[in-house]
Parts: C-alpha cells; sequence; structure tokens
C-alpha cells in the first residue's frame, strides 16, 4: 500500500479533474465500491461544479471538495500534500499535466493519470523520476484503457508460460465502442508532434539504465493475416507496447529475451484496408493547424455517450504467449473501454496503490511493475475478464 500512513493525509485519494466525463465516472465508481473507511476528495478549478457533482452522487457519500488550478503550481502542491494518492483525469497531459506530477514526485505522494501521451510519459521520466524515488512517490502514467488491459494482460499471459526462458506475446485488440474525447485530442496532438516525441524518446533512453543479461523489445510489427486468431493484424501505434516493454524490463519473469507486439484484429479485409486509410489519413490532417483544429472540434475532451450507448461497447484483447515449448492464448475482456471500463481501472488503480500489500517501487513505474497481481484480483472481482482460453 501508498508507504504514507492514513494519519499522514487527510485524504487517502483526492480525484482531480473529477468533472470532466471521465472524471465523473470515476467518482461515481469510487462511491458506489469505495470501502466504507475510505476518505477521498473530489478537485479541479470550479468549486461550484465540484459541489453539483458531489450532490449526484449517491446520498450519504462522504467526499471532500478542493479547488486546484494546473496555472497555479502552489495549488496542486498543496493538492498533493493533503493525500496519499492523486489520480488526474485532467488531460491532454503534455498542455496540463507535469505540475501535478512535479508536486507529487515532491510531496511523495503517489500519482495516476488517464496519460496515452508517449511523449508526455518520456518527459516526466526524464525531468521527475529521479525526484520520486528519492521522496518513495510513484507515478503510474496510463492506468486506462490504455494502458491496464494490455499491460496486465500480456503480464498475466507471461505468467502463464515457464520461467527462465525466452517469450513472446502478441496483443490483438478488438472493441465496438466510441473513442473517449480525451483520448482522440491526445492521439491528434501527438500525431501533429512526432519529431518533439522521437527527441523526448532518446532523451529517456540516455537517462534510463541499461539491461545487463537481458532483452525486452516491442517493435512494430507489419500488416499481416494472423491465423493464430483468425483475423487480420494491423500494428497500433499507441502507447499499449512501451508501457509492455517498460514492464518485461523491470521484471525479470518476463524472462532473459522477451518480446512483444501490439496489433488491431480486423476480420474482413476490405474493413483493414480502410482502417490503414483512415489512420493515414487522420496523420496526414494532424499536421496541419487548421484540419487538426476542425477534428478537434468533432469529439471534444469532457463529452462522452450515453449509458445506453457505452452499455452495448465492449472489448476484448487476446493474446498469444509462446516460449519454453508452450504455447497459450489468454484474453482480457470487459464493457465500454473508452469510459465505464476506463473508470472502473482508474479507480481500483487508485484503491490498490492506497491500500493493497504491494512490491516496494517508486519513481515512474508500469501499472504491472506498481500493482501487477493485486490489480489483476481488483478487476476480476470487478468484472473485467483475465482467463487462459488454451494452451498446449
Amino acid at each position: 500500500m501508498s508507504r504514507l500512513k492514513r494519519s499522514d493525509r487527510p485524504y487517502d485519494i483526492v480525484l482531480f479533474g473529477a468533472t470532466s466525463f471521465a472524471g465523473a465516472l470515476t467518482a461515481q465508481y469510487l462511491a458506489a465500491h469505495g470501502p466504507d473507511d475510505l476518505r477521498w476528495a473530489i478537485a479541479g478549478r470550479n468549486e461550484d461544479k465540484l459541489r453539483a457533482l458531489r450532490e449526484r452522487l449517491p446520498k450519504g457519500t462522504d467526499v471532500g471538495v478542493l479547488t486546484a488550478d494546473v496555472s497555479d503550481p502552489d495549488s496542486l502542491r498543496a493538492l498533493a500534500e493533503h493525500a496519499r494518492v492523486v489520480a488526474t483525469t485532467v488531460g491532454p497531459y503534455l498542455t496540463y499535466g507535469e505540475e501535478l506530477v512535479a508536486a507529487c514526485a515532491d510531496a511523495g505522494t503517489d500519482y495516476l493519470d488517464l496519460s496515452g501521451e508517449p511523449e508526455f510519459v518520456d518527459l516526466m521520466y526524464v525531468r521527475h523520476d529521479a525526484r520520486a524515488r528519492e521522496t518513495g512517490a510513484r507515478l503510474v502514467h496510463a492506468c486506462g484503457f490504455d494502458s491496464v488491459p494490455h499491460d496486465l494482460g500480456a503480464y498475466f499471459t507471461v505468467r502463464q508460460l515457464p520461467e527462465g526462458v525466452p517469450l513472446t506475446v502478441d496483443g490483438f485488440v478488438t472493441a465496438d465502442a466510441m473513442f473517449s474525447g480525451g483520448t482522440f485530442a491526445s492521439a491528434l496532438n501527438q500525431f501533429a508532434r512526432g519529431r518533439q516525441m522521437i527527441a523526448a524518446a532518446r532523451d529517456r533512453g540516455r537517462h534510463e539504465p541499461r539491461l545487463v543479461g537481458r532483452r525486452a523489445a516491442a517493435p512494430t510489427g507489419t500488416p499481416r493475416y494472423a491465423q493464430e486468431v483468425g483475423a487480420w493484424a494491423l500494428p497500433l501505434p499507441t502507447i499499449d507496447a512501451q508501457i509492455v516493454r517498460r514492464s518485461a524490463k523491470a521484471l525479470e519473469r518476463y524472462g532473459p529475451d522477451f518480446r512483444y507486439r501490439h496489433y488491431a484484429a480486423v476480420r474482413r479485409l476490405p474493413v483493414a484496408v480502410g482502417g490503414v486509410a483512415a489512420m493515414g489519413a487522420l496523420f496526414a490532417a494532424a499536421q496541419v493547424p487548421p484540419a487538426r483544429r476542425w477534428l478537434s472540434g468533432r469529439v471534444r475532451p469532457g463529452d462522452g455517450p450515453s449509458a445506453e450507448k457505452r452499455a452495448k461497447s465492449w472489448f476484448s484483447v487476446r493474446f498469444v504467449g509462446e516460449g519454453g515449448g508452450r504455447r497459450v492464448f489468454t484474453e482480457v475482456a470487459g464493457g465500454d473501454p473508452g469510459y465505464d471500463e476506463t473508470a472502473k481501472m482508474f479507480a481500483e488503480s487508485a484503491l490498490s496503490l492506497a491500500f493493497d500489500d504491494l512490491p516496494e517501487t517508486s519513481g515512474q513505474v508500469t501499472p504491472a511493475v506498481a500493482m501487477g497481481e493485486r490489480l489483476i484480483e481488483r478487476l476480476r472481482r470487478a468484472g473485467i475478464t483475465f482467463r487462459v482460453a488454451s494452451s498446449r
């Protein structure tokens, strides 16, 4: 659990950006599923909206209200000093996130976000990992659909395979759901910042310790028909593969030579071809500021689908793992990935950091490294499937 005693801070968890669409869903989940003795608060810049959110929570919910603004570093430091764990939905994180990361690293406060932005995560490692290690803070990015199902799914798959041998895992994502506005905005921003993203990754590489006697890789695959899952496999340019690779670098259980590849799985060839064309068009449009602004207006951060639409949404990530003469098929699956399940993953991650008996870690760590088996147990109890489909 958090290295901070409960008596050290007035709140176990503070949810920053609670009035956003994802933030409100997370608040509702914590109100419904948090332990009876949970001490928590919702936070943001608009006190009236926060109090209105509190009124919408189940009657009798005991939750504090804190005001803080990303443009006011002093308010963020005060926020960090009030909590054992801070969970933030305020993005795009590259624009709005760093001051809160810095505040948590300085205060020794555990930090969680929903960032799927590789440049932001790399910059935060270079600038704040060392300080967080000094204070004992855990900085855990990508705690929603990016990248919990993929990171924990690869971890779950590896645990079904022999130890001490080279391992390979491929992940295949299928979903019927609407992208969240925040995810779409972050993706557009990253598509437009290719040079900066590469520079941040190189700078991180200069600061990271090198593996000795082990290898962990996440190469970009090529489009192919994947007989093992009966679908066309299209490489996904998301942060997920990078998160899996960092977990593999940190944990010896992934073996002496580990490789992960990350795909979207599409049944029909015309749909696969259309998906590749659409991704290329989106990338090209993101390079042109007027087109990027127009696209940003189509799905705004903070907006989201109705509860009825979310109830019909689903996701499945199938993994194929091999090593030591064994092959295993596993699956992580659940409901609406962009909103309902992301809120569930985010809230359970915060509760895990606050209360679970976890490995002793600090600095920037992945969900699998920070929470691993305990978070899988929590998500299973919350209705997300982790299963072995078959093995031989």
